[in-house]
């Protein structure tokens, strides 16, 4: 049987992928991909089989368990089988569904990682999702349920949000309003001035991104600029504040003109047989 390789796309940008799931695009015989993965990485692979197996939603998709037999079926056909997954395979991306079906059969499986969306919207704003003194962790959540329990009651409002100083929101973008509600009345790190940017398509040419605050956010401020049919993702936290890069810049300068020239090290001293604690510098 063939090996069946899990490999992650990355958020977008077709040349964010890893030199090595390159690789394995360039040989595959036949290549599940999911909605969100762009055309141009779908270019990579001239010579596989592309089977769109892509959930969004609101719209019609291919049930996990349908993917699953497709690849074990597909296993027994071709010798090198990739699923193309956005983002990272092993971040909300259901690859322990998809892994115990292939090793239940006996399939070889491997996992290629990929840049997830979390991290390629900070560089794309240049601003760091942990700051020294203000952000000591960050938490990724998804509001999205298993198909079976889309209906109940429980998954009609947002889950319970973490204690982390930076929250990362995947697929949020119906409850965006919710989410800012909730966080402003339940959370003890984030308060209605907080900052939130609100990103699109990150990556690609189509990219925009929304900022503004928890308070603007609960007001449903941002409902009307989100587009459908772009993946959205809703970072909130201090960390995310620009002022405090400013202060930390400032505070750099000061902190090197305040340097006293008896700190610098005298390169002679080596050559002292002894020096006594009344001599020694920190």
């Amino acid at each position: 049987m063939g090996t069946v390789y899990l490999v992650g796309a990355g958020p977008g940008a077709a040349d964010l992928i890893t030199v090595r799931g390159a690789k394995l695009l360039a040989k595959a015989d036949i290549v599940f991909h999911d909605a969100l993965v762009d055309g141009e990485m779908l270019a990579l692979c001239p010579n596989a089989i592309k089977v769109p197996v892509g959930k969004r939603c609101g719209q019609l998709s291919s049930a996990q368990e349908f993917i699953n037999k497709r690849l074990v079926d597909a296993a027994y056909q071709y010798q090198t089988i990739v699923r193309l997954k956005g983002g990272d395979p092993m971040l909300f991306g259901r690859a322990d569904e998809e892994i115990q079906a292939l090793k239940k059969i006996g399939i070889t499986v491997e996992v290629v990682p990929g840049i997830t969306a979390a991290l390629a919207g900070a560089a794309s704003m240049q601003q760091s999702l942990t700051l020294r003194g203000v952000s000591r962790s960050v938490a990724f959540i998804t509001l999205a349920q298993a198909d079976k329990d889309a209906d109940t009651p429980e998954n009609t409002q947002p889950i319970s949000n973490p204690s982390a100083d930076t929250l990362v929101y995947y697929m949020g973008r119906k409850d965006a309003a919710k989410i800012a509600q909730q966080l402003i009345h339940q959370s003890r790190n984030h308060h209605a001035d907080t900052p939130v940017h609100i990103l699109e398509a990150v990556s690609t040419k189509r990219e925009r991104q929304w900022s503004s605050t928890l308070g603007e956010l609960a007001l449903g401020k941002a409902d009307a600029w989100f587009d459908s049919s772009s993946p959205a993702l809703i970072m909130v936290g201090e960390a995310l504040r620009a002022s405090h890069r400013i202060t930390a810049s400032n505070t750099a300068v000061v902190h090197k003109d305040l340097e006293s020239p008896s700190s610098k090290i005298d390169n002679g001293l080596q050559h002292s047989q002894v020096i006594t604690n009344g001599r020694r510098r920190a």
